[in-house]
């Protein structure tokens, strides 16, 4: 296997709109994503993962409006935010794409419209519809919840222009068969029969520009029709595209795609599961091969408002608090495909009884008894049937995070457990070595595992075991050949 060139894995969060400071919505699916992506470079895959802002909407263009400045400056200074919340997080993006770059993406959302124009997808009609700013998009009256949006719970505006329409009616059967057969694959399962319902209850063709007037000039032109502007969606999604080449470097763009997991909210999976595979099959382009679709996060039992004032600001958290401390609570707390709540009571309460007193503590323990003891550090294998890494493999490849996770801190009180039944402390020579072989190996393994969920975590557990960062394969009890050099306590309790 030595020298063969690694699979390619492309995953993407969605991108989000930069109308406001990002919250800790945002957050969860960037760790998510980001744990994923990390996991499959523990398979020694060769991961990409993109991110990016969605700018050429027109709730950009209003929220501007409302704080009395240019539109591009209010995508300057939100995008920044989106961007710093990456990388204080450590998601471990290779692109960072905003749809107002000219350069890496406009050309390519041009030339998507031209492959969908030439295959007779788009045409032009006057149209009179129900649109909601929120979600950028038309509903028809039987998709409103009591006359209003679904997702946002505001009353649609009456919107009356003539614009381009993609003849989205002529691909049902076509998408119908691609998700039933899981070809593109959604997971959970309730959300691919959630999108098979809407398919089958008749798509109609939907329109892809908006008029420059109504577009306040902010966006990506039509080709040869300055009158318009294309829709976002039509616009943002191609995000995925355009950020590994495609309009700019061909040869990047064949290497990696299709997108091997687009990771997303629910509130987008029409967008995503319909349009977007709708689009690529009209320009003959290849389909992602699969959706991760996850719940949203309430705040104390209540969906996030700013009416409410109970908007949960990320960024402060992870100052306040730790990266990986917050990282570990949106993972554990949080099932991926469910709707989960926040509360900083029980984020101390995770931080305080599973960082500190099970992993913290553990590691202190080991590393303060391996330090006294002079001897040589070998043993024979007894805690390693504690480890059940298949389970952890077959729950990853599901995406079910916070069940891998409980799986491997399964692990950790095992170690925990063995530390108590041996009591090292009372030991000497050989059969203090074994112990203490038995715990750094399980320690340097932990290591492994919990570098996808916590990356700071786990690097300061290689240097105070004086070991490498390993891979997945290297998750078994072997002849321990660190040299320790025992550091401060991993997480301080919260008072």
């Amino acid at each position: 296997m030595v020298g063969l060139p690694r699979k390619k894995f492309y995953i993407t969060t969605a991108i989000p709109y930069v109308n406001a400071a990002p919250h800790i919505g945002f957050a969860l699916e960037l760790v998510q994503t980001d744990v994923i992506a990390r996991w499959y470079k523990l398979l020694d895959e060769d991961v990409f993962l993109t991110t990016g802002a969605d700018e050429n909407s027109l709730k950009n263009v209003q929220a501007a409006e409302k704080a009395g400045i240019t539109t591009q400056q209010l995508c300057d200074k939100n995008a920044a935010l989106f961007r710093e919340l990456a990388t204080k997080i450590n998601l471990s993006f290779n692109s960072f794409l905003r749809s107002s770059s000219k350069k890496d993406h406009w050309t390519g959302v041009q030339k998507l419209w031209e492959l969908c124009k030439k295959s007779g997808d788009i045409y032009k009609k006057k149209y009179r519809g129900l649109y909601c700013i929120g979600c950028e998009t038309f509903y028809t009256e039987s998709e409103l919840d009591n006359g209003l949006c679904p997702e946002h719970k505001k009353k649609p505006e009456i919107v009356e222009e003539e614009n381009y329409f993609f003849r989205l009616s002529k691909y049902q059967k076509k998408l119908e068969k691609l998700i039933e057969s899981d070809e593109l694959k959604i997971f959970p399962k309730s959300r691919k029969n959630e999108v098979l319902s809407f398919i089958k209850s008749g798509l109609e063709d939907f329109s892809v520009s908006r008029s420059v007037k109504r577009a306040k000039g902010w966006g990506v032109p039509v080709p040869d029709d300055g009158s318009q502007i294309i829709y976002v969606w039509f616009d943002a999604l191609n995000i995925y595209q355009t950020a590994i080449g495609f309009g700019t470097d061909e040869k990047k763009y064949k290497k990696l795609w299709p997108a091997d997991l687009h990771v997303i909210g629910k509130g987008i999976i029409r967008f995503h599961a319909v349009y977007w595979p709708a689009i690529l099959l009209s320009a003959g382009l290849k389909l992602p091969r699969s959706l991760l679709v996850h719940g949203y996060i309430t705040v104390d039992g209540q969906k996030m408002s700013k009416f409410l004032g109970n908007v949960v600001d990320p960024l402060e958290l992870m100052r306040r608090y730790s990266v990986d401390a917050v990282r570990y609570f949106l993972t554990k707390e949080i099932h991926v495909f469910d709707d989960g709540d926040f509360s900083e009571k029980s984020l101390i309460n995770r931080i305080n009884g599973e960082l500190v007193a099970d992993l913290g503590n553990l590691v202190y323990r080991v590393l303060s008894l391996t330090e006294k003891f002079k001897g040589k550090i070998e043993g024979k294998r007894e805690l390693d049937k504690k480890l059940n890494l298949k389970k952890i493999e077959e729950l990853m490849g599901e995406y079910k995070l916070n069940e891998a996770l409980e799986e491997i801190w399964g692990f950790v009180r095992a170690t925990n457990k063995y530390v108590n039944e041996n009591e090292p402390w009372k030991l000497q020579g050989k059969e203090l070595s074994n112990v203490l072989y038995n715990l750094l190996e399980a320690c340097r393994i932990i290591s492994i595992l919990i570098s996808a969920f916590l990356p700071e975590t786990s690097e300061k557990i290689n240097k105070q075991l004086g070991v490498k960062a390993g891979k997945l394969k290297d998750c078994k009890f072997g002849k321990f050949t660190g040299e320790i050099n025992k550091g401060e306590y991993l997480f301080k309790k919260i008072e």
